[in-house]
């Protein structure tokens, strides 16, 4: 397999984001707080969608598209050094909407699209298994949800109005991105003033 970029997300990447989120003074009410923390999420989802469409193009195998993945995978979900605690608190919430995103990508890369059901029902079925505390579960579905998403379904973000504020409706915004990266995998613009 030859012709792939060297590296489709790095370390310092990452934490240029890090140090804008550090800079900034953040108030997730405010529309440019909110943006500078959609761009690093989209940011990483991007490097998601450019591996799975490497492996689709065969530039990468399988092998190296799921080890592509866990390298950006390790500098996302790393623990983020910053001093102020809301900060960090939101920065982890980015954290965990893109976890189901790597694990619908690994999945994809797998196994493929799943075509027991729509985005539509692996969200709601998400939803249930949440109220009833089995989050395995609720992330189990909505990896599936994930990769009919990769595969081309439309998540109708929608849906997330109608969520209870948790860990499905952080996934499913996680989804989102990802919907937005494999519709248009331009890189999001780390200068953006």
């Amino acid at each position: 397999m030859t012709d792939v970029e060297d590296t489709f997300y790095t370390e310092d990447r990452w934490q240029n984001w890090i140090e804008r989120v550090a800079e900034e003074e953040l108030d997730p009410e405010n529309e440019d707080s909110a943006r500078l923390l959609l761009n690093l999420q989209d940011d990483a989802a991007i490097a998601v969608a450019k591996i799975i469409s490497a492996y689709e193009d065969d530039r990468l195998s399988e092998d190296e598209a799921v080890d592509e993945l866990a390298q950006v995978r390790d500098i996302v979900l790393d623990d983020v050094d910053l001093e102020d605690e809301e900060k960090r608190m939101l920065v982890d919430g980015v954290q965990t909407s893109l976890v189901c995103v790597f694990y619908a990508a690994e999945e994809y890369i797998a196994a493929g699209p799943t075509d027991d059901g729509t985005v539509e029902e692996y969200v709601h079925a998400a939803a249930d298994a949440e109220a009833n505390e089995d989050l395995d579960a609720a992330l189990g579905y909505l990896v599936q949800a994930g990769t009919r998403i990769i595969d081309g379904d439309e998540l109708d973000i929608a849906l997330v109005e109608d969520l209870e504020y948790g860990l499905v409706s952080e996934w499913v915004n996680g989804l989102d991105s990802l919907q937005s990266a494999m519709s248009d995998p331009e890189v999001v613009e780390e200068d953006e003033d």
